[in-house]
């Protein structure tokens, strides 16, 4: 057993924060220690809030997103008669004690690709399906979080809030994120990339969005054994050399003009292109190019692979589950995240990520008990079992643990949804334009009152 120097009183097993034990069958207890000494957080004195109580009120703050950090603390430790719960304050100040750098080391060792050869929709002929995009947050409007990530421009000024760019690596059969790196509005998303493309696992099939593909890239990806299909923009120029039985054909990329007038250091692609003939459907009639280094089109026919492309929406609606069905904040507040510092929304993003690999973690074990598609199971659903059966867990004997572990499960199960419908969704938003004033720099800041308001009253005669 770890030494302890929490003040707290703890149950039989040790735990301060109790009601967090089911959390335990994602989170190991010795994850979070090793995650605090390669971080070099150890506490010198004996305190209430130490190192690892915070750390783990952290990621349960990526769980229970619908609760303020003292509600959180309230429901991760069972209640002692005549025990205060830490103020506000005293939680705020812990987590800016702790940092980021503990909650990093913790996501990174907890963190995996989920999908097993067997996973329905996570592998195609023996390539496990990877995405990488890119999403933005609102960040609370502090001058911190302004500088750090600064604001969106445009024709009509500067965005209300401040916005934090996240370039995310998922892994598309069973939507895990499973790294991601941050930057603000002024970053880009493919040099944010860059950062995730030495975690891309070898053997994987990376699917790209338009914007994304470098030489540089290419070449670094295909050196460690990752294949690519990615979407490219349609100025690039391409000299067939072949063209092949299924319409597709091969051409090369370089990484410059003169190289491409010199024919050197050029890179063998496959390029497929094609359209929509259905006038409902986003892109009808456009020209659609993907390029691929799978050249056999006998082993990766064009079709398959237009249609595997698509399967990369999968990570736009981890960003969804994210930002729209994890924190029910983002329905009436602008704001997405809490943090009024720029090292507070670093360390809230590795616990809202936390947080959704613990409920996609239980949610895999679910479906591949009932033999289901993971897809089919509602994550929204899922994740609202967690948060209210979290509380539930009865940690006392092993026996009692998976009892609770195995109801949690069953209950996931039956969160079956219907079939996807065959829908169309434009790329369109409700409300664009106010009928309020704008709020601008001469807004923020502003000092406090001077007077009372009793005091500024003038009587009129």
């Amino acid at each position: 057993m770890r030494p302890r120097r929490c003040t707290l009183p703890a149950d039989e097993a040790g735990r301060i924060v109790d009601r967090l034990a089911g959390l335990e069958e994602i989170i190991r207890p010795e994850i979070i220690w090793q995650a605090l000494d390669a971080s070099g957080r150890s506490n010198s004195r004996a305190c209430r809030l130490t190192h690892e109580v915070v750390l783990w009120v952290v990621v349960a703050m990526g769980v229970l997103t619908h609760l303020p950090i003292r509600q959180v603390f309230k429901h991760a430790r069972r209640l002692r008669v005549g025990e205060q719960t830490p103020g506000r304050s005293s939680l705020c100040e812990a987590r800016q004690r702790l940092g980021v750098e503990p909650v990093r080391q913790l996501f990174q060792r907890v963190v995996h690709p989920l999908a097993t050869p067997d996973t329905p929709g996570a592998f195609y002929r023996g390539l496990r399906l990877l995405g990488c995009d890119g999403t933005v947050l609102d960040a609370p409007d502090s001058k911190a979080n302004a500088d750090a990530f600064h604001r969106a421009t445009g024709p009509r000024g500067a965005g209300a809030f401040p916005q934090v760019r996240k370039v995310s690596l998922v892994e598309i059969g069973t939507h895990v994120e499973i790294a991601f790196a941050v930057g603000g509005w002024q970053d880009s998303e493919p040099v944010l990339a860059e950062q995730l493309f030495p975690q891309v696992p070898p053997n994987a099939l990376l699917l790209e969005d338009r914007g994304f593909f470098s030489y540089a890239a290419w070449k670094m990806l295909r050196a460690r054994g990752v294949h690519l299909l990615v979407r490219i923009r349609s100025i690039m120029v391409f000299t067939p050399l072949r063209r092949l039985s299924d319409g597709s054909f091969l051409a090369k990329i370089y990484p410059s003009s003169q190289d491409r007038r010199k024919d050197q250091n050029g890179i063998v692609v496959r390029i497929i292109e094609y359209t929509l003939n259905d006038p409902q459907r986003v892109g009808h009639g456009e020209r659609h190019r993907l390029m691929t280094d799978l050249l056999d089109e006998t082993l990766y026919p064009a079709g398959e692979l237009i249609v595997l492309y698509h399967e990369r929406w999968e990570e736009e609606l981890t960003f969804d589950e994210q930002k729209t069905h994890q924190d029910p904040r983002r329905v009436s507040k602008p704001a997405h995240l809490r943090s009024e510092t720029p090292n507070g929304v670093r360390q809230e993003l590795y616990a809202l990520s936390l947080g959704h690999f613990v409920t996609r973690a239980l949610m895999f074990q679910a479906a591949a008990q009932a033999t289901l598609d993971v897809d089919r199971l509602s994550f929204t659903g899922c994740f609202h079992i967690l948060q209210c059966r979290l509380p539930e867990c009865d940690s006392r004997t092993p026996e009692t643990f998976d009892q609770w572990l195995a109801a949690l499960l069953w209950e996931m199960q039956v969160e079956v949804i219907e079939p996807r419908r065959n829908r169309v969704n434009p790329r369109v938003i409700k409300r664009k334009m106010s009928k309020w004033k704008k709020k601008r720099p001469e807004h923020r800041g502003i000092p406090p009152l001077k007077k009372r308001f009793q005091e500024t009253i003038v009587m009129l005669n």
